[in-house]
């Protein structure tokens, strides 16, 4: 993980998307409370000398929302920002670096991983 990554997280409800960020934060050391946030729409966590943005686009609808929000700022370069429900903010999110997208299948889950960007190959190839 490095700083200015944008990683999108993509599927149905309950397919595992914040389950992947609370495990995520875990991993670097956070050992606080990790909520959905459908309704805050942002979660921001400090851990590792990170600083991760845990957005759930679910709810939003409105262009006008974001400028006033100011999550223009939190994609500053400087963040990891996860992002739940992309193809709600499509034209206001700048591009990912990496895209998950979690499948519910029969027997479990499915999750592919994609790398746009250098930086998510490097990411990704790290694991």
């Amino acid at each position: 993980m490095q700083p200015g990554l944008v990683i999108y997280l993509r599927g149905n409800l309950g397919a595992g998307k914040t389950t992947l960020v609370r495990a995520l934060l875990q991993g670097l050391g956070y050992a606080g409370l990790v909520k959905s946030p459908t309704y805050t729409l942002i979660e921001r966590y400090d851990v590792a000398g990170l600083h991760l943005r845990h957005f759930d686009l679910y709810r939003f609808r409105d262009a006008e929302e974001w400028e006033d929000s100011g999550f223009r700022d939190e994609f500053d370069g400087r963040n990891i920002c996860l992002v739940e429900w992309p193809e709600q903010a499509t034209g206001l999110l700048p591009p990912a670096d990496i895209s998950l997208t979690f499948e519910i299948l029969q027997d479990g889950r499915e999750l592919l991983l994609h790398a746009y960007t250098d930086a998510g190959q490097r990411c990704l190839s790290a694991l």
